[in-house]
């Protein structure tokens, strides 16, 4: 047991993978366990470059593609709404689901050895290793560490996810306050960054030690939604700018309207810049923005982007190098160049579309995996592969099922 200002805090296990909340109201705590896969995956061979992946989930299922050929690897039924999210090793993802993330192996990865890398491939699967959640919401991977947030507990859990290739990551656990639409992340100590609200409402963010000693904290973040990373510098959205996470150090970063929502960004390893998107009308049923934030996590400044068509939520992304992408409703791919805050270049990809009320309908989304972007194309059941290079369209995969999320890794 533990005891942090008078409140005592008692360390509980895991069992069987479900994740079991644990410590008490006001004092986040930790503890460690693992969990087992059900299956033995089959034997890789070694092939003679990478093989990239894609794995897309439709109403009913979840397969993996050969990105190549798009040959079908793996068709799993499964039940329920389900949603896709790098698990943090460049082989796995995790699938979120009823009842919680389970980890998908695409089947693909290389290992390094400095000037070299040997490339290996086996049958996909999902594997028997399951982190139990009434909600599952977030899963943030950062630093060598992977960490999941129960919406409907408070539960947080994280792990190291180079041990998902032997099945049995052990899981370091903590409690929010309050279960909520929340976020939480381990930076590069150990420290736990986690969002702070309850199922009304969110107000700001917490910087804790992996005993639960604050170290931080800012309650100038409304409805925070989201994080993303410039290098090792975090970002979180609020309905009026964002606050900018550096070491112990929080700054906001105040939107130029009242009401300015940030609640989706994509950051990048090696720019400072941060893109966003942004909503201005608290009262819309569902708002189809026409701008973007550029956020320069140095200089703690943000800058607007007019575009000429709307955007989704899943429509953002970065190229190798660090400039923004937007898929349009136009249809094109937007680059922006991030120091200048200017749109260089829109490439036509899909037929124009409108995003559906309902975030759970597939509309066209981005994924962008090295060198390659890959836009679906609900209305024709295809994938569009993008050379960002080029900036061109060089080829469209048929699938086999409408899609709805998306997510790629190079092999």
């Amino acid at each position: 047991m533990l005891l942090k200002s008078g409140v005592l805090v008692v360390l509980s296990s895991l069992a069987s993978g479900a994740l079991v909340a644990c410590g008490t109201e006001g004092s986040p705590s930790s503890s460690s366990s693992s969990s087992s896969p059900s299956s033995t995956p089959a034997a890789a061979t070694e092939v003679e470059a990478p093989s990239p992946r894609l794995a897309m989930t439709y109403d009913g299922g979840v397969l993996v593609l050969d990105a190549g050929s798009g040959e079908v690897l793996l068709d799993e039924e499964v039940d329920g709404f389900l949603r896709l999210n790098p698990a943090g090793d460049g082989r796995h993802l995790l699938v979120s689901g009823t009842g919680g993330f389970t980890a998908l192996d695409t089947g693909a990865w290389t290992d390094e050895h400095g000037d070299h890398g040997h490339s290996w491939a086996t049958e996909p699967r999902l594997t028997g290793f399951t982190i139990d959640a009434r909600e599952p919401g977030h899963v943030v991977p950062h630093h060598g560490r992977t960490t999941v947030f129960d919406d409907g507990t408070g539960a947080i859990t994280a792990f190291d996810p180079a041990d998902l290739a032997e099945g049995e990551p052990e899981l370091d656990t903590w409690q929010a306050d309050e279960a909520h639409h929340g976020v939480a992340v381990q930076d590069g100590h150990g420290n736990l960054i986690l969002t702070v609200g309850d199922e009304e409402s969110r107000s700001g963010i917490r910087l804790i030690t992996a005993a639960g000693n604050e170290l931080a904290s800012s309650d100038e973040c409304p409805g925070v939604h989201g994080e993303a990373f410039a290098g090792d510098i975090a970002l979180f959205g609020c309905e009026d700018g964002v606050l900018v996470v550096d070491g112990r150090e929080i700054t906001k970063v105040d939107a130029p309207d009242a009401y300015g929502r940030i609640g989706n960004q994509a950051g990048h390893d090696t720019s400072r810049y941060v893109l966003g998107d942004y909503k201005v009308d608290a009262d819309a049923e569902l708002e189809r923005p026409t701008r973007v934030s550029i956020i320069d996590t140095r200089t703690a400044s943000l800058r607007l982007v007019d575009l000429p068509a709307s955007y989704s939520f899943r429509s953002l992304g970065r190229t190798p190098d660090g400039d923004a992408l937007v898929l349009g409703t136009d249809g094109r791919l937007h680059v922006i160049d991030v120091a200048t805050a200017k749109v260089t270049a829109s490439v036509p990809v899909t037929a124009r579309w409108r995003e559906p009320l309902d975030w759970h309908q597939p509309r066209p989304l981005l994924e962008v995996v090295g060198e390659t972007a890959y836009v679906t194309e609900p209305a024709t059941k295809q994938v569009h592969v993008v050379d960002l290079r080029t900036l061109e369209v060089v080829d469209s995969l048929v699938l086999p099922q409408v899609p709805s999320e998306l997510r790629g890794v190079t092999g």
